[in-house]
């Protein structure tokens, strides 16, 4: 919280999105455009936990890790960095067992990005990026999903013509913040989409937030100037910005 910074690793030949832990402390990390997820063991060395380059059809993104070591993983459906999108697909998460096993926990997302479990890790919110919500999920004991629904429907900010949620968290109330890069803000939004705060970020690009701190009543938001790779690696002014709240976070991240 003090702003210091240390290197823990570098994936030199993919793009690293999505982080998270296994029980025993080891880092899983997806590699985007390889379609793997990553572990990193305590030597240092970089395993291929699963690979699911033959299931994914398009980049994989964020995930969250439950305290099981079950990641959910999200198949945008789309290459989000090349220069040529080409076919957009419906988006899906996959369930990665923590001995690696993968299934398909949920089809036909509209480019799903964030996720987050909430405390008792009974259920799985998904930020359909294409499709302006969030959307819930129950998680059974055996970590698949069912009764799929619209956790919080976001509005377009100010000035811009769609909300497109990206990397959020959970509060203790049941709100999620929700970086929204396309409007160039984050917004606080209780269950079934009202929002009520809105941090404005104009000419920049907040693409990930979570409660942390002291009490974890800190919310960190990951800042850019764009959120494309031949951008950022041209201009890195990508920053994290500290903002004190009133109501702590809850559940995972």
């Amino acid at each position: 919280m003090d702003g210091a910074s240390d290197t823990v690793v570098r994936v030199e030949e993919d793009i690293p999105s999505g982080l998270g832990w296994l029980p025993d402390g080891r880092l899983l990390i997806v590699a985007m455009e390889s379609g793997r997820l990553l572990r990193l063991e305590p030597n240092g060395r970089l395993e291929t936990h699963a690979d699911l380059s033959r299931v994914a059809r398009g980049s994989l993104n964020d995930m969250i890790v439950a305290a099981d070591g079950t990641a959910y993983v999200g198949d945008m459906g789309l290459r989000i960095h090349s220069e040529e999108i080409g076919s957009i697909q419906p988006g899906q998460t996959f369930r990665v067992g923590a001995d690696g096993a993968v299934a398909q926990a949920a089809d036909d997302l509209a480019a799903p990005n964030g996720h987050a479990l909430t405390d008792d890790g009974r259920t799985l919110v998904v930020a359909e990026s294409g499709g302006a919500q969030l959307t819930a999920f129950d998680v059974a004991a055996d970590g698949s999903l069912s009764g799929r629904r619209v956790y919080a429907a976001l509005t377009p900010g100010a000035g811009a013509s769609l909300a497109a949620p990206d990397g959020f968290c959970l509060d203790a109330e049941g709100a999620a913040w929700v970086a929204d890069p396309v409007g160039a803000r984050v917004v606080r939004v209780v269950p079934g989409g009202a929002a009520t705060e809105e941090l404005p970020f104009p000419g920049e690009t907040p693409v990930a937030c979570v409660l942390g701190g002291d009490r974890r009543r800190t919310l960190l938001v990951c800042v850019a100037k764009s959120w494309k790779r031949d951008d950022a690696r041209r201009a890195p002014l990508a920053r994290i910005d500290a903002i004190e709240v009133s109501v702590p976070g809850a559940g995972r991240p």
